[in-house]
């Protein structure tokens, strides 16, 4: 094979290599699979508040949770938190227009603490599911 064959080769596979490379920026979400929008589970405790309702899922050891607005669709700051005693928090917290979580921890047999919050108004419930 001759230089110029190889160069060929080497400026077609770049051009490959730079064109995929600008797909897979250009479209993150189509590459990755969807977020899950809702908790596994039997509902345990639902938590409404002024601006939005904390809900709150069991299945096994597993608790996962969920903040959701009462005026759905606006972008607007929202937080929800699950600690497992003796472990550190999981949040999710973001300018969101529909909810906030699913966030999960593995509890076991061990109280949880939850936190929610859309806005200004916010939840927090001591050790429950003890």
């Amino acid at each position: 094979m001759d230089r110029g064959a190889i160069r060929r080769r080497l400026a077609v596979g770049l051009a490959l290599l730079t064109a995929s490379g600008l797909l897979a920026v250009a479209a993150p979400g189509q590459a990755q699979a969807a977020a899950p929008t809702r908790c596994e589970g039997r509902k345990v405790k639902t938590y409404p508040f002024s601006t939005g309702t904390l809900y709150v899922y069991k299945r096994g050891g597993y608790v996962c949770a969920i903040t959701k607005p009462k005026d759905p669709g606006r972008r607007q700051w929202m937080m929800v938190s699950v600690q497992a005693r003796r472990a550190n928090p999981v949040v999710d917290e973001w300018y969101y227009r529909y909810q906030a979580g699913p966030v999960t921890v593995h509890a076991g047999q061990r109280c949880v603490w939850v936190k929610g919050k859309v806005g200004r108004g916010s939840v927090s419930k001591g050790w429950i599911l003890c």
